[in-house]
């Protein structure tokens, strides 16, 4: 199969294709395929005698550490069945990495023996077999947007955050400042490759693809969304946009637009009160609501707004659009009524550099902004941080008692490093139904993200109640969670909140698994039990066969 790497050199590979023909049920059997890169060099066993060990316990959530007796590098998927094989063997308890970014305890907890680190695998290019693009696990999200775009003019439409692996983000759905525009990066997943194991711990390595007649198509369709460490090692995605099989590999993938017009502006807390506040935030809900449709126009403009905890002492809000006319009549709608006056953003705000020349919109070319927005990471900027994260979708506007409980928590002078984080969503997200993929939540508007953020273990119990008691006050129209079908729609798996499977804490009654995948939850057990049997992969969320 050879291909082309970013680097526009071709090479060889001993790849063979997987099988086709029409699949009735999910197949319990099917012939092992060759690595895809054979000669590359297996990578090291990190054991805790090497200086390197204490920075590959934990990944970017300091509350989780792993003490396993090595964390492998895996440089190829051979590497991968090689060191899946042997643990099994020894019957050792696995956890899996990319980037490092998981915030819960999927990767790094005290259970686990061997971590398979893949961080290593950073290879993006386009692979003329499979006529699509590839993008290893372990390529950081803006390499891969630079490789993309320097290479081809195209891009996928992921996060903002520049240093998340892609292994994870994209199994979990992957959306970002360009997914109005063009949909979850999943939406343009053509394959997966994944090293699996059946119950007798038989390793094999499976490419299943969006074919009609895939006998694997279920394996790719719990890619789309269904989340990391489900189902086997992933150390492959191929992307081409559904439609576009003929075409150039130049329009094989979104192309994002030439320039952005990008706005970031302050609103001070100390022009805030409860009034304006719910002005604000409805007027934000109101415009989303209504100018999501997958076929609007508004679907050409995203938001990234930090809503700070008066600690902070201002609000920070970053809005772009390739439409000057749109953003104009966005942020003239957003203050509507608010009686607040912008100030320039002269300081970091969470992923929001400090951005003093855009409080008046700027056009700027759209590399440029992509590598402007998610620049500072709040959390790897500090090896101490610990933190919390809770999320919730938004079908339609904020209740109003929604809007007082959270303007009620971060308005106290005591609360810590919080924030209340809204995003952009619906537009051409929401061309795809519940079902199409494993990406269930496809009716939603805009999403919100809680997080807080502390240095020491000591204030872990404060931070932690703190954050779950302005979770539960938001909510408690609906038991305390963004409940499914009504105003929420659940939760995003990429940022797992394992309270969800806690009954002490989640007392809703509605099962954390309804809250992330809805009505696919059962569908994902079924390829679970295909393909993961033995629940080998497994961690406090994932899918149980």
């Amino acid at each position: 199969m050879p291909k082309l790497d970013r680097r526009g050199f071709l090479t060889g590979s001993a790849a063979v294709a997987a099988g086709t023909g029409l699949a009735t049920a999910l197949p319990t059997a099917a012939p092992a395929r060759a690595a895809t890169a054979p000669t590359v060099a297996p990578g090291p066993e990190i054991t805790p005698g090497d200086a390197r060990y204490p920075s590959l316990q934990t990944g970017i959530n300091r509350r989780y550490v792993a003490r396993p007796e090595h964390v492998k590098m895996v440089h190829s998927t051979r590497d991968a069945e090689d060191a899946l094989r042997a643990a099994l063997a020894g019957r050792k308890r696995i956890s899996v990495r990319s980037g490092g970014h998981c915030l819960a305890d999927f990767t790094c907890n005290p259970e686990v023996e061997i971590l398979l680190d893949f961080s290593e695998m950073t290879d993006v290019g386009y692979d003329t077999g499979r006529r699509a693009f590839y993008v290893e696990p372990g390529a950081h999200l803006m390499a891969v947007y630079e490789a993309l775009y320097k290479g081809w003019g195209v891009t996928l439409p992921g996060g903002v955050c520049h240093s998340v692996g892609a292994g994870g983000h994209i199994c979990g759905g992957g959306y970002g400042m360009l997914s109005r525009d063009f949909g979850l990066v999943v939406d343009h997943l053509y394959a997966v490759e994944v090293v699996t194991a059946n119950k007798g711990g038989k390793v094999r390595t499976v490419v299943a693809t969006r074919e009609h007649d895939d006998p694997h198509r279920e394996l790719w369709w719990a890619h789309t969304g269904g989340g990391g460490g489900n189902f086997g090692l992933i150390t492959r995605y191929w992307f081409r946009t559904p439609g576009t099989d003929g075409a150039a590999p130049t329009a094989q993938l979104p192309t994002p637009p030439a320039h952005l017009h990008a706005s970031a502006i302050n609103l001070p807390w100390s022009q805030l009160n409860e009034k304006n506040f719910l002005r604000l935030m409805k007027n934000y809900g109101a415009w989303h609501e209504h100018h999501s449709a997958p076929d609007s126009p508004g679907r050409h403009l995203s938001t990234l707004f930090n809503a700070n905890a008066r600690k902070y002492g201002a609000l920070t809000h970053y809005a772009q659009s390739s439409s000057r006319a749109i953003l104009d009549g966005y942020l003239a709608a957003l203050l509507k009524g608010t009686g607040l006056t912008p100030r320039a953003v002269d300081r970091p705000s969470g992923e929001l550099a400090a951005m003093p020349n855009l409080l008046t919109p700027r056009k700027l070319p759209w590399l440029d902004a992509v590598r402007m927005v998610g620049s500072p990471n709040p959390v790897w900027a500090n090896p101490l941080a610990r933190v919390g994260l809770k999320s919730a979708y938004y079908r339609r506007n904020f209740t109003d008692h929604q809007l007082r409980s959270a303007y009620r928590h971060l308005s106290r002078a005591d609360n810590p490093d919080t924030a209340m984080v809204l995003l952009s969503f619906g537009g051409a997200i929401n061309s795809y139904g519940e079902g199409d993929t494993a990406a269930a939540q496809r009716d939603s508007v805009f999403k919100v993200l809680y997080q807080t953020i502390w240095s020491g273990a000591e204030d872990d119990r404060k931070s932690m109640t703190w954050l779950r008691g302005m979770y539960r006050d938001i909510y408690a129209e609906t038991g305390g969670v963004p409940a499914t079908g009504g105003v929420n729609d659940g939760c995003y798996i990429n940022y797992p909140d394992t309270d969800l499977a806690d009954l002490e804490i989640n007392t809703s009654g509605v099962p954390w698994h309804e809250l992330f995948y809805k009505g696919n939850y059962e569908r994902l057990r079924a390829v679970k039990r295909a393909y993961d049997p033995g629940n080998i992969f497994r961690h406090t969320l994932s899918v149980q066969p």
